[in-house]
């Protein structure tokens, strides 16, 4: 198949020098003024635009900056007089053009430039498949991660009608932690998907060894592990939440080496699980399942402060008890961009 290329000059009789110079190896069009151009871009997907610069009512560079809006993956080549260089400079540094063709050109000269803007638009088409393709792909697997959110807090609900909410404060406070330290981009919506998540690893456990590990002995400790570690393969089991299985398979680690499930200490308890750990005990302790134990702010930061150190990351803990809570929201069900978009749609 020929590509489609689009000649443009108010002057018919270089319009006929160019048309025959294409024509054995192009399927060629043209248009004597960008008025006509533009009417034609909006029918046909060109490979190729060549343009003089110098026409009346529009000129090249005016033609072809609106050419790069309607068709993006187009070659834009123009031809202009010595005197015009100067005005090119800023086309071609934007990418509105591809090249410019000093006037007289040689045909030899001009062959091989267009041929080289072939190959050109043929890596541009190949980019924008990628894209295309990317793009799909990530709409899909955004679908999966979404249904799957939903399905989770559905069925941690069924447990305890309070979880969801939990989770979406924990998520909060983490994030508000993970922007102090600056965290952005990607990093930042892993850290808020794990905090909101974090709960998803208590899920297998049984009802009578919901008490949590710091209850349990002998037999029934290693029983409640054991199920908590089936409740992060339903995490990591989907490659997509590999780093947030880590984060939540590890929040119960104490940062003086006591936690479990592998007695990690100190920085060798990952950064997001150290978070998450601090923002679930403040929500915890905040808004408990039985209300009547519940603290006030003030409380709540003591004992993050009296347990850092030993349980927490001291270090976390102070990031924690400087942020400011009044713009946290600890009812609030609005959420940021990327992760958060998932759990509110969730």
């Amino acid at each position: 198949m020929k590509y489609k290329i689009l000649l443009v000059d108010d002057e018919a009789a270089n319009l006929r020098v160019l048309e025959r110079l294409f024509a054995r190896e192009f399927d060629v069009l043209t248009a004597n003024s960008g008025a006509e151009a533009l009417t034609l871009l909006t029918i046909y997907d060109f490979a190729l635009i060549i343009s003089d610069q110098r026409m009346p009512e529009m000129s090249g560079i005016e033609f072809l900056k609106r050419a790069a809006e309607m068709r993006a993956q187009t070659v834009r080549i123009i031809l202009s007089g010595y005197t015009d260089v100067g005005d090119l400079v800023e086309s071609i540094n934007s990418g509105v053009v591809y090249q410019y063709i000093t006037k007289p050109w040689t045909n030899a000269d001009l062959l091989q430039t267009v041929r080289l803007a072939m190959e050109y638009y043929e890596t541009l088409r190949t980019q924008l498949r990628f894209k295309q393709e990317n793009e799909r792909l990530k709409a899909r697997l955004r679908s999966t991660v979404r249904g799957f959110v939903g399905f989770a807090m559905e069925m941690l609900d069924m447990r305890h009608s309070k979880v969801s909410r939990h989770s979406l404060r924990t998520a909060h406070y983490a994030e508000a932690v993970g922007q102090r330290i600056d965290l952005e981009g990607d990093d930042l919506e892993q850290l808020y998907l794990a905090a909101f998540l974090h709960e998803i690893a208590h899920l297998r456990i049984p009802a009578h060894l919901s008490a949590g590990a710091a209850s349990l002995r002998g037999g029934e400790l290693q029983l409640f592990l054991e199920y908590y570690q089936r409740g992060v393969r339903f995490l990591s089991d989907i490659p997509e939440f590999n780093e947030v299985a880590t984060a939540v398979n590890f929040q119960h680690e104490r940062f003086d080496g006591s936690g479990y499930p592998n007695n990690l200490a100190g920085d060798r308890i990952p950064l997001y699980s150290r978070i998450i750990a601090i923002a679930d005990a403040y929500d915890e302790m905040r808004d408990p399942r039985q209300p009547i134990s519940a603290l006030d702010h003030e409380s709540a930061l003591t004992v993050l402060r009296s347990d850092a150190g030993d349980r927490y990351d001291p270090e976390l803990v102070s990031v924690f008890c400087d942020l400011d809570f009044k713009h946290i929201g600890r009812d609030s069900a609005s959420v940021p961009i990327g992760a958060r978009e998932l759990v509110t749609h969730a």
